[in-house]
């Protein structure tokens, strides 16, 4: 797990803890020892651990800065999350339960998930994104283990829509080669997810270095890149992933593509009607006509 003192939510109660009542600085004491517990308990299961009443409970999330328990417990999670070993993982999808039910359970974790996206997402920064993306001549896109799926599918379909995109692997070192000999003030879009690769934040710093502007598109607030990027924007999940929640951030990416093709107008029926003769020519996607 994370070392305590690295997340808001940890902190805020360590510095409280000597002010508080008995009752409340033992519950401060056990969220700080057991924040993967916590995760994934009610108001009533929490107080019950900690031998003491619901509503302490709800005033002590009141008294650290939260509305309300779900919003303790929403911060709580990217603490979690980005700690969470493979193992840890393991334990708590449960992965021995029958198949069926894993579906079932699956489908209804990733819908709630788009809904609490729908609910939470700042369409304002995903309009400046989409901003950013029209008008930038050169466009580059990077990611590094599963952020850099995301990245190629956000940079794959960005050219269907307007010329001048980039797909580099933030794992590959020439990809600093490639930054660094980018037309200035190039843009960047840079994808990261739990548990973010360091080589991310170095290739994060080495783009603020070389002055391009950075987006970045990361999966919690608590995401290391973030104070690097020039803009960035957050895609919410409420569930902690196995290995990652991958619905929401495919969802925000089609909306920008789609944004931007509906800005594009005619331009965009031109571009594709070339891109569709180039296809066409090479004989590269299967044509049912030609088969």
């Amino acid at each position: 797990m994370n070392d305590a003192a690295s997340h808001p939510v940890i902190n805020e109660i360590s510095a409280r803890l000597d002010d508080l009542t008995p009752k409340a600085r033992t519950l401060g004491t056990y969220i700080i020892q057991n924040p993967s517990k916590v995760v994934f308990m009610t108001t009533k299961e929490l107080s019950e651990a900690c031998d003491i009443s619901e509503a302490t409970v709800v005033r002590f999330v009141s008294a650290i800065g939260y509305k309300g328990y779900s919003d303790f417990q929403d911060a709580l999670k990217d603490f979690v999350n980005t700690g969470l070993s493979l193992p840890d993982r393991i334990d708590i999808k449960d992965l021995e339960e029958p198949g069926l039910n894993r579906l079932h359970r699956g489908i209804l974790e990733e819908l709630n998930n788009l809904k609490y996206l729908y609910e939470n997402i700042n369409v304002d920064t995903m309009n400046k994104f989409v901003d950013h993306l029209e008008n930038s001549p050169t466009v580059y896109f990077t990611g590094s283990r599963l952020s850099y799926t995301y990245a190629y599918y956000f940079g794959w379909s960005l050219t269907k829509v307007r010329r001048g995109v980039h797909i580099l692997k933030g794992s590959d070192s020439t990809t600093m080669d490639m930054l660094t000999n980018a037309p200035e003030n190039s843009l960047v879009v840079l994808c990261a997810s739990t548990r973010y690769p360091n080589e991310l934040i170095k290739l994060s710093k080495m783009i603020r270095r070389a002055g391009h502007t950075l987006l970045s598109l990361n999966d919690s607030n608590i995401s290391p890149v973030i104070q690097f990027a020039d803009l960035s924007l957050v895609v919410p999940s409420k569930s902690i992933p196995f290995i990652g929640n991958v619905s929401g951030m495919l969802a925000v990416i089609q909306y920008m593509v789609q944004e931007l093709a509906n800005r594009k107008g005619e331009d965009l029926r031109t571009y594709q009607e070339q891109l569709e003769q180039v296809y066409l020519e090479n004989d590269i996607l299967f044509n049912l006509d030609h088969n």
